[in-house]
């Protein structure tokens, strides 16, 4: 099921994952989500960037960029994204909510307007912080005993910065950071963010087994982002075909490494969560 409306979810959800954008859940946890699911527990995944920005723009040259990439007119990728969303969450078997918020790139298109800003420092006057964290403060209130999953911020995108502060703010616990996937599988990108948090982070993972099958069903789903995910990992351009061969090499290859989809907790947070990474907002 899909809903728009906070005030439409039921209450009956032992585990929330906050999606930054219309895949991170899928990427990153869905082997944990289907198995779950499997285990008879509600899940619901938050994604946050769903909607679709204004048809004038105004568009800085990274968002025309994907665009062009696409091959899709910025309402007709959104609404390809959804419509992904939408098979992914049903290959997975789990509700979702679509927050309504705008992507970074069309959030705020003077700040982020090229790949370096992207996954640089958050803009200080983004306004996603401030939405995320009456949202979750909303979602806390309807869902007090759940446990809720936000990205660790792996790789830098100023998205998935600004999902863990906010959740580190105002999600309370119990807590967890789940590692963002496919940037997590380059080279140095984890231990750099775990260097960032002042407290200490302790760490778990939960092996894939046999849901790792459905996860990269899930993955597959999101046919226009594969080309984008594959260029993440291989810093070139690929074929459809290759890039869906590439990511599932990839996401098999990092399951094995990390021995499943792993997640952090934040030991040693102060007040509002002030260890770990500052992001203004």
């Amino acid at each position: 099921m899909i809903l728009r409306d906070l005030h439409r979810l039921p209450a009956a959800y032992q585990h929330v994952y906050l999606s930054p954008h219309l895949d991170d859940a899928a990427l990153s946890c869905g082997g944990m989500i289907a198995r779950q699911r499997a285990a008879g527990l509600g899940v619901l995944v938050v994604t946050l960037c769903t909607a679709a920005p204004a048809p004038e723009g105004p568009f800085s040259e990274l968002a025309r960029a994907f665009h062009a990439a696409w091959g899709l007119s910025p309402a007709e990728a959104v609404a390809a994204r959804l419509r992904e969303d939408e098979a992914a969450m049903a290959v997975l078997g789990v509700d979702a909510l679509w927050a309504g918020e705008l992507d970074a790139i069309y959030r705020h298109p003077q700040a982020y307007a090229g790949r370096d800003s992207l996954f640089g420092a958050p803009a200080p006057d983004d306004p996603l912080l401030p939405a995320v964290r009456r949202l979750l403060g909303a979602l806390r209130e309807r869902l007090p005993r759940a446990t809720f999953y936000a990205p660790l911020g792996v790789g830098h995108h100023v998205d998935h910065q600004i999902t863990c502060q906010a959740a580190l703010l105002a999600a309370g616990a119990p807590l967890l950071l789940y590692e963002d996937f496919p940037y997590v599988a380059r080279p140095g990108e984890l231990e750099r963010r775990k260097a960032e948090f002042a407290g200490a982070l302790r760490s778990w993972a939960t092996p894939a087994g046999p849901f790792l099958e459905r996860k990269q069903e899930a993955i597959a789903a999101y046919a226009s982002q594969l080309a984008e995910l594959a260029h993440s990992q291989l810093g070139h351009a690929a074929t459809p075909h290759q890039a869906a061969a590439l990511m599932r090499a990839a996401v098999g290859a990092y399951s094995e490494q990390a021995g499943g989809e792993r997640v952090w907790e934040l030991m040693e947070a102060g007040p509002a969560g002030a260890s770990a990474p500052a992001v203004s907002g």
